[in-house]
């Protein structure tokens, strides 16, 4: 089965996620932080990561980098998750490794379309 990662500080968000991923197939495990987050890419390099970017930082893009740089993150999808078309945060995370972007609120067909788009369903 493949894996899924939520992270989001939003409650809701990472719950509505994780019950679409589990739609989708996917076992899913959903955190509030960037640090739980890189605990469980040590262990086990999830399938896709859906990381928050409603409050886009220099730590977001970090994070990306450092996914990207672990055993496995090179092959991981990474879709950030922006609540606004705001090209500059868009574009930057893309720079530091997010494959795609994923609009908030997001729906399974939104998220079932993008994961399509990347490659993650066949």
């Amino acid at each position: 089965m493949k894996r899924g990662l939520v992270v989001d500080k939003s409650a809701v968000i990472r719950m509505i996620a994780g019950r679409i991923l589990g739609m989708l197939r996917f076992q899913s495990e959903e955190v509030d932080g960037q640090a739980k987050a890189l605990e469980i890419c040590e262990r086990l390099m999830p399938n896709v990561i859906l990381v928050d970017g409603t409050r886009p930082s220099a730590q977001t893009l970090d994070f990306l980098r450092t996914v990207r740089n672990m055993p496995g993150g090179r092959e991981t999808k990474i879709i950030y998750c922006a609540m606004e078309n705001d090209e500059m945060a868009i574009g930057r995370a893309l720079r530091a490794g997010a494959d795609d972007v994923l609009f908030k609120p997001f729906d399974r067909r939104s998220m079932q379309e993008k994961f399509e788009d990347v490659g993650l369903l066949s």
